[in-house]
């Protein structure tokens, strides 16, 4: 850890100066040699780093779903070339140029804060070793030195002897049941971080292998700080333990508010999102009007929960429009289109019953007797005489109009004419 730690030494006058201009002014409030002055300078070292890198963590989030929308298409191209290892990573990386995205990407935050990782640990070794490093002379070295976190000093570490842990006054039992304490608590925090991504914010109607692989990484990464925090210096845990909570708290915040589509955060969004609108009959804010917008754009190609957004919206008299505000239907039904998109219709005509033979015929009858307009037509005494015997040698003429029943033990159809007999 020393040599990895030496790498990033040209930093470590930067980070020794922002803890320097920290404990200047918590020493003012606790005291310059307590463990609260130059404890909370670590932990405002860490919020002043992440809130510089919340633009790459903005990026994580978009590189992430990005990387969920391609797991269909990686899945294919796995079991398309499954055989041939190097045409599949070819196939992968034309994958990624096409889309633009990078699988480093979601690796962003932790990579850029692990040079302020070891630039600290560089710092709180050098305290424990008594060697003054950047700005840190000697009178501030002896008053880190001085200080103590729930009774364990700065730089002390699980692994110390009792003889290192007593150079520093203090007592090996509290040094390491205290970084114990810390160790648990930064490994559990890591576990619940990824758990609630898993569980909460992944599309559930896609089975990749990606998924199974954050899994994998749910209980490996608790265990690798477990392994390696021993090694580590109060003050690091201190470090550590406080960007574990805060990217904690920084997820829970878009989970909640910036959901992926198809997880079970998104159906919570939508739901409270729906008794809002309802309540309100309107969006606010930027962000409720963009994830409308997004919902009414996507058309035929909305999971099962937009789908029960939208038409729960369409039941309570609303209409989402294109531009992500929502208005009221009064005189106008609220209908949808093939491509499931919402949009105002009149009421359609609904069609007569219909009625049976006999009312016809009834109601036939009734309109012909009350009809005052005179009808002309010929009745069969009025016909003419050419007229009769035409229509009667069409009925009984073969292939007629009408067809006659078949005797008894004739053929249906047309018959031969019989040939004359001769006598």
């Amino acid at each position: 850890m020393d040599t990895i730690a030496s790498f990033f030494s040209f930093i470590t006058t930067p980070v020794s100066w922002v803890i320097v201009q920290f404990h200047t002014v918590y020493g003012a409030l606790f005291g310059d040699d307590t463990g609260w002055a130059w404890g909370l300078s670590i932990v405002s070292l860490v919020i002043l780093i992440r809130i510089c890198l919340i633009p790459l963590f903005v990026k994580q989030i978009k590189a992430t779903r990005a990387m969920q929308t391609l797991q269909p298409e990686m899945k294919k191209i796995q079991e398309r070339y499954k055989n041939d290892k190097q045409r599949q990573s070819e196939e992968m990386m034309k994958l990624y140029k096409e889309t633009g995205t990078n699988p480093l990407s979601s690796c962003l935050p932790i990579l850029a804060q692990s040079p302020f990782f070891f630039a600290l640990y560089h710092v709180l070794n050098s305290i424990a070793n008594n060697d003054t490093v950047g700005v840190i002379n000697a009178s501030l070295l002896e008053s880190a030195q001085k200080a103590h976190i729930f009774g364990a000093p700065l730089a002390a570490k699980f692994t110390d002897s009792s003889s290192d842990v007593a150079a520093l006054d203090a007592s090996l039992t509290t040094v390491r049941i205290v970084t114990a304490v810390m160790i648990v608590l930064m490994s559990a925090s890591q576990f619940y971080t990824q758990r609630q991504l898993m569980t909460k914010n992944v599309d559930t109607t896609v089975k990749t292998p990606f998924m199974q692989q954050q899994k994998m990484l749910m209980y490996i990464f608790p265990v690798m700080f477990a392994v390696f925090g021993i090694n580590f210096p109060v003050g690091v845990l201190v470090y550590w333990l406080t960007t574990n909570v805060w990217t904690m708290g920084q997820q829970m915040y878009v989970i909640r508010n910036n959901p992926t589509p198809g997880s079970k955060a998104q159906a919570a969004y939508l739901e409270r999102l729906h008794k809002h609108v309802t309540h309100h009959g309107k969006t606010r804010g930027r962000g409720e009007k963009a994830i409308v917008k997004a919902i009414v754009a996507k058309g035929r190609d909305r999971n099962e929960y937009e789908r029960k957004f939208i038409n729960g919206l369409s039941k309570a008299g609303l209409a989402a429009q294109a531009d992500g505000t929502v208005v009221k239907g009064e005189t106008a039904t609220v209908v949808q289109t093939e491509d499931g998109t919402p949009t105002t219709a009149t009421p359609k005509r609904q069609q007569p019953k219909r009625q049976s033979k006999s009312q016809r015929q009834s109601g036939g009858a009734k309109a012909a007797g009350e009809s005052s307009e005179p009808k002309t037509s010929l009745s069969k005494s009025d016909e003419p005489e050419d007229a009769k015997p035409a229509a009667k040698n069409a009925a009984q003429k073969p292939g007629g109009g009408g067809r006659s029943k078949a005797q008894s033990g004739q053929r249906k159809g047309p018959q031969r004419p019989k040939s004359p007999t001769k006598k």
